[in-house]
């Protein structure tokens, strides 16, 4: 990809990314309403930062599957408020305990503690509500429940915090890869992939062959993410990051520059990404945003 070409992308994801701002605007509870400061520090972890990927993934896959944006929104909204919980309670002092995030202090930080797990808890539940109810896709409600299902399933322990909780007692521990993968094909691969699965589910009927292939699209991409977040945990800066760089090598976190070496990682990344561009080989132009997401998630710089 060149320079252009990635600038063109992050160009394009600005645009979702704006569009998924002003979705969330309108289902955020208003600063001013009881209890406010819990609703202001709903808004506080949701609005203006990120890098949305996951509800771009869902604009993409709805684009290479023609279905249109506005029946997207409430799907995008969910995935991203399901994502920031994980976040807010992930950077606890009993979790992670990191105080930055997006480039200004966490929720536990701005706020306290206590506020912090209530946020994470009721951004956690305003997910499954926008996605409930309101009109999201012409699918039938069979389709919408496979959308929640899809949702609860990522986040579970099965999924999302059944990572975080291998990520949590591995610290300090010696992981080979197949367990490193596993640790992150949970943590990080399941709420990816769920976005692309939500996105399929928004239309009446996809074929299940085509299901596979996005599926594993978004396996590939899932783990290409997590492996180039940790090699920018080694090459970025704190700055341009938007949280502490090196806060994985400091709290003794098994990461695959540790396990296989800089280059190596940065080669499984490069590999993952090919794969995930050869099962989309059957698609035509409009699953282009979705091969531009691969490249962009193992060139970015945050």
């Amino acid at each position: 990809m060149s320079m252009q070409q990635l600038l063109n992308t992050e160009n394009r994801l600005r645009e979702l990314s704006h569009r998924v701002e002003q979705a969330l605007q309108r289902w955020l509870p208003p600063e001013q309403t009881h209890p406010t400061s819990l609703h202001q520090a709903m808004r506080y972890c949701s609005l203006n930062g990120g890098k949305r990927i996951r509800p771009a993934l869902i604009y993409a896959t709805g684009m290479a599957l023609g279905i249109p944006l506005s029946k997207l929104d409430r799907p995008a909204c969910a995935v991203e408020l399901v994502h920031t919980y994980s976040l807010i309670h992930d950077d606890l002092p009993a979790m992670d305990n990191d105080d930055l995030r997006r480039g200004k202090p966490t929720c536990h930080m701005a706020y306290d503690e206590a506020t912090a797990i209530l946020t994470g808890d009721a951004i956690q539940a305003l997910a499954f509500h926008i996605l409930a109810q309101g009109e999201v896709v012409d699918a039938d409600a069979a389709n919408r429940l496979k959308m929640v299902e899809t949702l609860a399933h990522a986040a579970s322990s099965r999924g999302m915090a059944g990572g975080q909780a291998i990520d949590l007692n591995s610290v300090g521990k010696e992981l080979n890869l197949a367990e490193l993968e596993d640790m992150h094909i949970h943590k990080t691969g399941t709420l990816i992939r769920a976005s692309v699965i939500m996105a399929a589910f928004a239309k009446d009927s996809v074929a299940e062959s085509t299901l596979a292939k996005l599926d594993h699209y978004a396996k590939c991409i899932g783990l290409a993410f997590q492996i180039h977040d940790d090699i920018l945990d080694v090459e970025g800066d704190t700055q341009t990051l938007g949280k502490p760089q090196g806060s994985d090598s400091q709290q003794n976190k098994p990461t695959y520059p540790a396990l296989l070496g800089l280059n190596q990682a940065k080669a499984r990344a490069t590999a993952l990404h090919d794969e995930a561009i050869q099962s989309l080989a059957g698609f035509d132009e409009g699953a282009e945003l979705l091969r531009q997401i691969a490249t962009y998630i193992v060139k970015r710089v945050k």
